[in-house]
């Protein structure tokens, strides 16, 4: 290994990965202690909520040459999802129909990213050798935005999202840990400034301050990662949104940079950009099963699903299909759901 051009294996990967569909990559060194204290802190005023897994393997998701043995630098990618330039805020305007968050409408992003990293890694290994990897999509004990961050990908904007200056904030993450001596890239600054509009526009004020979210009160936690009811307090203000919130980035000034992706599984499926809540109300459980196969929105489950559609039938334009499919859903098995119906069924009778 010694015998290796470690500056040219660099610029080969970065090629590499440009042919495997990655949009930019960027490579870190593995010192994350400016960003400990933050997440300790975030964790001890339990802004984590629910999200025990984030509470633990602090040591690991600090210092990622615990989680894997030899790792010295961090490969970080980033891939373009948005398949629309637009970033209006008309579709929240539509109440009688869902709106799921961007990156959840076409198929789940984990395997697809994965596969990519295997294939850069193999590309590497073609050409230095055997060498130690591992690669990560939005999975393990793994600080992805500041890894990015550190690379030169972006800056952790106000809105905790990471954004990028040519692309805005529309792209997925993902990592390549390995134990090659590689030359590291340039951080970027911030370049958020007086801008305040992300938590402005909070629709339940998630925002503690600038890069601090309570994820308790954000609407993607409320409805992907809450397993229980929603408090009360929040079920008007999530209009329609039963998978996800993108207000925070649709307001994003740096987002009239978004770039288009070329990738044919991130195409909305099942009219997810476009579909009745009645519609969605009315799926069973083997065809909620079946038409979120291989979607991101699998993971929440059908009681969840439900529990989610049934506010936003609450926060619907009153009709008869609204109504109905409220009505029907009294009888569901669920007490979770039918206690989310009731509230519904009230918000029409006030």
């Amino acid at each position: 290994m010694h015998q290796i051009d470690f500056s040219q294996l660099a610029s080969d990967i970065k090629s590499w990965s440009g042919e495997l569909g990655f949009q930019e990559t960027a490579i870190s060194d593995i010192d994350l202690s400016k960003y400990e204290n933050h997440l300790k802190s975030w964790i001890e005023h339990e802004y984590h909520g629910a999200m025990d897994y984030m509470a633990r393997n602090h040591a690991k998701r600090c210092n990622p040459g615990e989680l894997v043995t030899g790792t010295i630098r961090v490969i970080s990618v980033r891939m373009d999802y948005a398949k629309d330039k637009s970033n209006s805020f008309a579709p929240l305007g539509e109440r009688n129909k869902a709106y799921i968050s961007r990156y959840a409408r076409g198929r789940d992003y984990h395997k697809l990213i994965r596969k990519r990293l295997q294939l850069l890694a193999e590309k590497i290994q073609s050409k230095a050798g055997e060498f130690g990897y591992r690669a990560f999509v939005d999975s393990a004990p793994v600080l992805e935005r500041a890894l990015a961050e550190k690379s030169g990908l972006g800056w952790i904007g106000k809105n905790t999202m990471l954004i990028n200056k040519q692309a805005g904030s529309w792209f997925f993450l993902g990592e390549l840990f390995t134990d090659l001596p590689l030359p590291i890239d340039k951080s970027v600054s911030d370049h958020c400034g007086t801008c305040s509009a992300c938590i402005d526009i909070c629709p339940t004020k998630a925002f503690v301050e600038p890069n601090l979210l309570n994820a308790t009160r954000c609407i993607s936690y409320l409805t992907i990662e809450l397993r229980e009811a929603i408090p009360e307090e929040f079920r008007k203000a999530m209009g329609n949104r039963v998978f996800g919130c993108d207000d925070c980035q649709l307001v994003c000034p740096w987002n009239k940079f978004t770039q288009i992706s070329e990738e044919d599984a991130f195409k909305p499926r099942h009219n997810f950009d476009d579909v009745e809540l009645s519609e969605l109300f009315a799926w069973s459980e083997a065809e909620f099963l079946n038409r979120t196969a291989g979607s991101p929105i699998r993971r929440i489950g059908y009681e969840c699903w439900q529990r989610n559609i049934a506010v936003a039938l609450g926060n619907a334009e009153p009709s008869e299909a609204v109504i109905d499919a409220l009505k029907a859903g009294l009888e569901n098995p669920s007490a979770m759901v039918r206690e989310h119906v009731q509230w519904a069924l009230a918000q029409h009778q006030s």
